[in-house]
């Protein structure tokens, strides 16, 4: 009997579920296993307020045995930094996709009044969401797909949302001192055109991180793993395949 083939781990971002996946796991030819982060998809709600170790805590207690691939998509992103660090014998490879990293007082200020606003004006929230992960004047990505995506942000639990968006908000500060201390060889990955994680702060993980390699995808926004998969793939493949040969940025 052989020996399989570590799992690709996929964590998702606040308010999406473990279906923000399905277009990067339909061009990956890995084995893969997406979660639903805790108080998102078929998580039970979250009624008291987290850090970003206790959703990190919540996330290694359903992975699967051995070392995996840990591929974190925005607030994943930080989960799995925080994995990395923490428990360096569960993460063979760590991958962030439009991670935030340090932000400055500037990048703390907006996202900080954009948590003012998510529990009072939620739905004018998931339009201006939508729109600004899929601009109507730009994005080639097909209606029915953002139409799917917009159906799981609107439905989410407001309190579920607001305790992880808080986590989204500060975490980068809990991380932010660690990540020289994470030893995974690592991939920061994001869009030339994202405005929130943007490709400075992939820069800025690949500068703090000892082995880290820094991709920016032309013409992507936030939604890397829906707008582009194919690229995030390619340079997960190359990341897996050759996972000591990484060249820092």
């Amino acid at each position: 009997m052989g020996v399989l083939e570590p799992r690709i781990v996929l964590l998702h971002g606040v308010g999406l579920d473990r279906s923000m996946w399905e277009t990067f796991r339909a061009v990956c030819d890995r084995p893969t296993l997406a979660l639903d982060l805790p108080g998102h998809g078929a998580q039970p709600p979250l009624r008291e307020p987290q850090t970003l170790e206790s959703l990190a805590q919540h996330v290694m207690s359903r992975l699967p045995e051995g070392p995996v691939h840990l591929v974190g998509f925005s607030l994943g992103a930080l989960i799995a930094q925080y994995i990395a660090r923490f428990a360096p014998a569960r993460v063979l490879t760590l991958t962030s996709v439009n991670s935030v990293c340090r932000r400055t007082a500037e990048e703390s200020e907006a996202v900080a009044r954009r948590l003012d606003t998510a529990g009072t004006e939620f739905a004018a929230g998931v339009d201006l969401a939508i729109e600004r992960w899929f601009p109507k004047a730009s994005t080639s990505v097909p209606a029915q797909r953002i139409a799917a995506v917009r159906q799981v942000l609107a439905r989410s639990d407001i309190q579920s949302y607001l305790h992880a968006y808080r986590v989204f908000a500060h975490g980068d500060q809990e991380i932010g001192p660690e990540l020289g201390d994470i030893t995974a060889p690592a991939l920061a990955i994001t869009g030339s055109d994202d405005p929130g994680s943007t490709p400075e702060m992939s820069h800025r993980l690949g500068r703090a991180m000892p082995d880290c390699r820094v991709v920016v995808v032309p013409h992507a926004r936030h939604m890397l793993p829906i707008e582009n998969a194919p690229a995030l793939a390619d340079a997960l493949t190359t990341l897996i395949d050759n996972p000591k040969r990484m060249n820092r940025d």
